[in-house]
């Protein structure tokens, strides 16, 4: 009999209590299964369809101070306790870690319930290969029906798939949580010259009837690939930088590397001693709220299993928390706030994106980042770009082979404005966003 007939619980229970058998003074399971499904169409072919299902367990201890942790996905009782005695085993060959021990049980718990989270969404376990095969039919023909120029090819996709999983430690937390997701949308490529423009649009979300119809979709995509026509750089210098809400988060995840336990700990944080101090303009909140119903990025418990709740990160500019979690919460010696974020809320503005851009002069629109990197320790980043270039609002210039450069705590600090569309499709729920003087690269003068 193998894992999928037999119920999480009792296992990680199992594996628990044989663990503390062979010596180990702590232990922590966590058990998991999960499906998924993706169908691609191109060309009114299918082009791919996959079928996958998963399997595991994660077992995590300490013996003294020694701390240990190790995966399997071969869950047969013989194979596990083969795999549990290695893992009390190889404890005794690691360096010993006073840090790494589990959290006090009255630290554990569910920062929401089951039901209030709303990840579950029963539509996928009733969702069959023909519904998914249809709508993903759907989306190409709502594509293939718009008019776009010299259409080279039309790509549409959809996945869904659903997990569980179960927690269980030796101090008495025990308790399990299950999720599905649905993510649809589709790609044109065209001709141009001697180019071949493309662009796309994806959507993600927890339930399906949250995803738009496929007539936005295509309407997206179509929108997206005519910007990309004749694009070219413009002259390098500084602009009025204004990112599309469904881009803003890339420019945010460069605050995820300062925010981090294990980078302040290292001393390779530009934000290390920042805490209750300004570190941008007055605009910017940003929340980390993992209790938001149907949210991507909500769960019960973090990483440590401790409870969930949502906490600001940046109130009007000044940095209000960190994401330590408890082993670096430990060694810092801070009380934990959480290991990684979850859901990002950014506090929208009043006015349109329209209303900011027209009155602009001059400003470079980024609707797409290509690569790059940030450096966590000096706050410096740069990336590749695509975008428009726009005068009052009107688009004059489709823009490529461009640049983007700055440090973090500078253009966070030369924000000037956030609209009022949040971005719901995403962990990082922000609207879009208008920073002053932002150093761009291309073509030169």
């Amino acid at each position: 009999m193998t894992v999928q007939y037999e119920d999480l619980q009792p296992l990680a229970e199992r594996v628990m209590k044989r663990a503390l058998e062979l010596g180990a003074t702590e232990a922590s399971v966590a058990t998991s299964r999960g499906s998924h499904v993706t169908i691609q169409r191109r060309e009114r072919q299918t082009e791919q369809a996959t079928e996958a299902t998963t399997q595991g367990l994660v077992l995590a201890i300490t013996k003294g101070d020694r701390y240990t942790s190790n995966s399997t996905s071969d869950l047969r009782p013989k194979a596990l306790d083969s795999f549990i005695q290695r893992c009390v085993q190889t404890a005794d060959y690691i360096e010993p870690d006073e840090y790494r021990r589990l959290p006090d049980l009255d630290q554990c718990g569910r920062g929401i319930s089951e039901a209030a989270l709303d990840q579950d969404d029963p539509a996928w376990g009733r969702r069959t290969a023909t519904e998914r095969t249809d709508h993903c039919a759907q989306v190409e023909e709502a594509i293939l029906a718009l008019d776009l120029p010299e259409r080279i090819s039309t790509t549409a996709y959809v996945a869904d798939g659903r997990s569980e999983a179960v927690q269980v430690l030796s101090n008495g937390f025990s308790d399990r949580t299950a999720g599905a997701f649905f993510t649809v949308g589709g790609q044109t490529t065209v001709a141009e010259s001697d180019k071949r423009p493309e662009a796309g649009a994806y959507y993600a979300a927890r339930h399906l009837g949250d995803l738009p119809d496929p007539d936005l979709i295509a309407a997206d995509v179509a929108e997206r690939v005519r910007r990309r026509l004749g694009s070219s750089p413009t002259a390098s210098g500084q602009y009025s930088m204004l990112v599309e809400n469904r881009m803003a988060g890339r420019i945010l995840s460069i605050l995820s590397g300062p925010m981090a336990g294990s980078a302040l700990h290292h001393g390779r944080s530009c934000l290390n001693g920042r805490l209750d101090t300004k570190i941008a303009s007055d605009v910017l909140t940003i929340t980390d709220d993992p209790t938001i119903p149907r949210g991507l990025g909500s769960r019960p418990w973090d990483g440590s299993c401790l409870v969930a709740k949502p906490r600001t990160m940046i109130e009007n500019g000044v940095l209000k928390n960190y994401h330590i979690g408890l082993y670096y919460s430990r060694k810092l010696g801070v009380q934990p706030t959480g290991g990684g974020r979850s859901n990002w809320v950014v506090k929208p503005g009043d006015r349109s994106f329209e209303d900011i851009a027209k009155e602009l002069p001059k400003a470079i629109l980024v609707t797409g980042f290509l690569g790059g990197n940030s450096n966590s320790t000096t706050g410096d980043f740069s990336f590749g770009i695509q975008g428009l270039l726009l005068e009052n609002g009107e688009v004059v210039q489709s823009l490529s082979e461009m640049n983007v450069a700055g440090n973090l705590l500078t253009i966070l600090d030369n924000l000037v404005e956030v609209a009022n569309d949040p971005w719901t499709w995403s962990t990082v729920r922000s609207p879009a966003m208008h920073f002053a003087n932002v150093q761009f690269s291309g073509r030169e003068s």
